[in-house]
């Protein structure tokens, strides 16, 4: 029975990582690219909370100047001038 390519790769590639497991300089080379991935995955999934907390920063700027908007276009309350005392 022939095997695909695709097959003999992924056995090649499986004796590889059985090979380098078993040299120390390799395996700190590869628990190193493992906690690289895990830093990038943590920076990631900061990056998306900033990007959650941007997005609520942005709507409260556009309800803030509409605030800001709508009090500049009141007049401001007409003052009454205090009613002149009684002797």
């Amino acid at each position: 029975m022939t095997r695909n390519p695709l097959d003999r790769l992924t056995s090649l590639g499986e004796e590889v990582l059985d090979k380098a497991s078993k040299n120390p300089t390799a395996a700190r080379v590869l628990q190193s690219a493992v906690q690289l991935k895990d830093h990038v995955d943590d920076l990631s999934k900061r990056v998306r909370g900033l990007e959650a907390m941007e997005k609520r920063l942005a709507q409260l700027e556009k309800r803030l100047a509409k605030i800001e908007f709508a009090a500049k276009k009141k007049p401001p309350p007409a003052s009454k001038t205090p009613a002149p005392k009684k002797p």
